[in-house]
């Protein structure tokens, strides 16, 4: 199963064309809804409002190189680390998941266009996309069960679902059945059952970038703009935030 691509086992039953235009598409249908939510939301416009009242606001002037030195602390820090989050558990749960998708996004890509015939696709590959899918899930799944507010804080039932967690719902059906549908392909399942698994994981798949505007997708290409527009506030003097109290901390 890690040294097998699941890409190449499927095209007995598709051409390799298919699953690349559904990439596409799908990656075509993620800009769409952002750009769609940014609109629909005005959260373009929202930020670019904090931006004029920030520079209005400000006490002094930043030079491009505090710029630059506060957009690589945000990089470092809400980007990369998950600086955000307080609490270690939420934090390590979420860099599982977005490592991981990233991950098995890149190579589920480089496998699809660069290796969708190849007989022997490099096992580093595979190897990874089955990695960054299981980070995906450890990550996931201990979100869902037991970090969520409404759960962890709230005693509401994990299977307590709300608008809020069509995203994370989606994303760990569609790792989940791709895992399985790959599974049952290597152990030689049948091709009914290869063909059931495959079309959930393309149905699951399809829901997660096709929801945009109504999950929590947008947000990832959001949290770093918010962060960055906090730092430049605070350095200039501008922020209405008042500082936390020493000790203290966000639940999240």
């Amino acid at each position: 199963m890690f040294i097998s691509n699941p890409f190449t086992l499927l095209t007995e039953f598709l051409p390799p064309l298919v699953m690349q235009v559904y990439v596409v598409l799908m990656i075509f249908a993620v800009a769409v809804g952002t750009l769609f939510d940014l609109y629909h939301k005005r959260s373009a416009e929202f930020f670019a409002l904090r931006r004029e009242k920030s520079q209005a606001a400000a006490q002094r002037r930043l030079g491009a190189g505090e710029i630059a030195s506060l957009a690589i602390r945000t990089l470092g820090t809400e980007v990369a680390t998950s600086g955000e989050f307080c609490k270690w558990e939420r934090r390590v749960s979420h860099l599982l998941m977005s490592y991981g998708f990233v991950i098995y996004l890149i190579t589920t890509i480089v496998m699809v266009f660069v290796y969708p015939t190849a007989a022997h696709t490099p096992i580093i590959l595979t190897a990874l996309w089955n990695i960054g899918a299981l980070m995906v899930l450890i990550g996931g799944f201990w979100f869902f069960f037991f970090l969520r507010v409404n759960v962890a804080y709230e005693g509401h039932s994990p299977f307590h679902l709300m608008h809020a967690d069509l995203f994370i719902v989606t994303l760990l059906a569609s790792v989940a059945f791709g895992l399985i549908w790959h599974f049952v392909q290597t152990a030689h399942g049948g091709a009914a059952a290869t063909l059931v698994l495959f079309g959930l994981y393309l149905f699951f798949t399809t829901l997660l970038f096709v929801s945009v505007p109504w999950s929590k997708f947008a947000h990832m290409f959001y949290k770093p703009v918010a962060a960055f527009q906090k730092r430049v506030e605070e350095a200039n003097g501008s922020s209405d935030l008042p500082r936390p109290a020493e000790g203290s901390y966000i639940r999240r």
